[in-house]
């Protein structure tokens, strides 16, 4: 569990499923992720969390606002697969209600600390589609910057998806001194 002042980042509950499917299901927060998903690819995703965690002991972990314990969202990290396996991405996706709140740089804030705390990797990566502009400028505020030539199209989505291309974006492990 991560507390930073506002969330805390935890591991998944069965009571999140119904939550993050109802956040699942708004148009725009899956705008830029793909099409919503159903109760069983929520309860699936919950799954893959859990079994993520116990696996790696990370995972796009379950954030809740502490001062009311609300779900609001994910945040958190998972090796990638391919086309670009053998990174660790961080990711985040909130409840369109929580939004420009600085919930998610305070998220991913914390889960940057806890991954160079934690794991033994040089960088960080991060991936969204081109039109995805708030979670673009999320990546810079980070300290993330675009991989030139890094750009890759998504190898389960068909040509012609509008979600298909992706932008890579990466941080290395700051230096100590």
């Amino acid at each position: 569990m991560i507390e930073t002042e506002r969330l805390t980042l935890r591991g998944w509950r069965a009571e999140d499923v119904e939550s993050f499917h109802a956040m699942a299901q708004d148009a725009e927060v899956m705008r830029h992720i793909g099409p919503s998903e159903t109760r069983r690819e929520s309860r699936r995703a919950w799954r893959r969390m859990a079994a993520a965690q116990a696996r790696y002991g990370h995972c796009f972990w379950a954030v809740e606002r502490r001062a009311d314990r609300t779900f609001i969202g994910l945040c958190g990290l998972l090796p990638l697969p391919r086309p670009i396996a053998g990174e660790v991405e961080i990711g985040w996706r909130l409840g369109r209600a929580h939004w420009g709140r600085g919930y998610a740089h305070e998220a991913a804030t914390a889960c940057l600390e806890w991954a160079w705390e934690h794991l033994d990797v040089p960088t960080i990566a991060a991936v969204t589609v081109p039109g995805n502009t708030r979670s673009r400028l999320l990546m810079e505020r980070l300290g993330m910057t675009r991989v030139i030539g890094g750009d890759f199209d998504h190898p389960e989505l068909e040509a012609g998806d509008p979600l298909r291309r992706h932008l890579l974006y990466r941080i290395a492990r700051p230096t100590r001194g």
